[in-house]
């Protein structure tokens, strides 16, 4: 099958942007991913020929230790630059509510709605509602890691690449044309961390790019083909905890694919261990430890045994790790727990049911 081929040209198209109209644009979405476009979207306003009329984010939500109201990293922005916030709870007809925020919502003449880990359900009423309809920066090259996971899902999976899907909404999830495509490498050191802040930045770019020249993208789009969609499902804290019978490969995407949240981790005589960075694992020591088994506490890696690569393979692999925090601690590198008296070669890493 032909891979679809996309225009990533970065041309402006040629218009007097001091009579031409200028596209309103309502922007919404809520955690620092979405934020990095917005801020870049205001940024190049003018050069854009957009307006940013209305921002929308998700409702301030209790956080910290001190449960205080705490507003999205968009909707910081959006004040910073004296731009209207809404934080509607639903989009629904079927309540006042929802009916309020879609009446509110047409009350802005939006041209064009560009949406980012907004994290609130847009019906097909409000898909509708701007001219040129809703368009969702997505971190993944769909129809690959459709859903709410995709960055994630890329590491745990040992994606070589990744990338952003700019995308006409509809009423499905993650299922409209896809309007551009632009893509990046996943490398050997990347974190879910590290990874965000490149899928943030190339999303940025993206859009603008999008509407640089907003009619000739949406005029090349291109329908996504079901028979190569899957779904990164949303991540669950259990999915932290290490199987050490998996291959050290697999051990080590886990810890790389869950930093920060929700954490890689295992248990010490009942006492649970953050396994928080280890070495990429290129030709594994074979070892014929039991999974598990601290090998050596060394001061560049500490050395755990984990299954085999395949059915095939006569003997375990082994996992370097170099930064863990146990309860109750700080994080310290392998050589800080080779000076201390916390582990030992021997010691045997267990799930929680063990």
């Amino acid at each position: 099958m032909t891979t679809p081929t996309f225009d990533t040209s970065n041309s402006f198209t040629d218009h007097d942007t001091s009579t031409a109209h200028r596209l309103r644009v309502v922007f919404a979405g809520t955690p620092e991913f979405a934020a990095i476009s917005l801020s870049a979207l205001i940024d190049q306003q003018e050069a854009l020929n957009i307006e940013i009329v209305a921002v929308y984010t998700q409702p301030d939500r209790k956080a910290g230790r001190g449960q205080k109201l705490s507003a999205s990293a968009v909707k910081e922005v959006a004040l910073a630059h004296d731009i209207v916030v809404e934080q509607p709870v639903t989009f629904k007809k079927t309540s006042a509510e929802g009916l309020a925020a879609r009446q509110t919502l047409r009350s802005y003449q939006p041209d064009v709605m560009i949406v980012a880990a907004y994290g609130l359900i847009l019906p097909i009423g409000v898909l509708n509602t701007p001219t040129h309809g809703c368009l969702n920066i997505h971190a993944s090259l769909l129809p690959r890691w459709r859903g709410a996971a995709p960055i994630h899902r890329a590491l745990l999976a040992g994606d070589d690449e990744t990338g952003i899907t700019i995308m006409q909404m509809d009423k499905g999830l993650d299922t409209g044309n896809m309007i551009y495509k632009t893509s990046a490498r996943i490398e050997a050191d990347d974190t879910a961390a590290s990874l965000h802040d490149k899928m943030a930045e190339l999303g940025a770019n993206a859009i603008s790019t999008v509407l640089q020249d907003l009619p000739h993208y949406q005029a090349q789009a291109v329908v996504q083909d079901e028979s190569q969609a899957n779904y990164a499902e949303k991540l669950v804290k259990a999915e932290g905890e290490i199987d050490w019978s998996q291959s050290a490969a697999a051990i080590e995407r886990q810890i790389r694919g869950l930093t920060p949240w929700p954490g890689a981790y295992t248990f010490l005589e009942g006492q649970r261990v953050k396994v928080l960075a280890s070495l990429p694992v290129n030709e594994s020591q074979p070892t014929n430890e039991a999974a598990g088994t601290v090998i050596s506490v060394g001061r560049k890696a500490i050395l755990v045994a984990c299954g085999k690569e395949s059915e095939a393979e006569s003997a375990a692999t082994t996992l370097a790790i170099t930064r863990l925090q146990f309860a109750g601690g700080k994080p310290m590198t392998a050589e800080q727990v080779c000076h201390g008296n916390q582990l030992n070669d021997g010691d045997q890493f267990t799930t929680e049911s063990k």
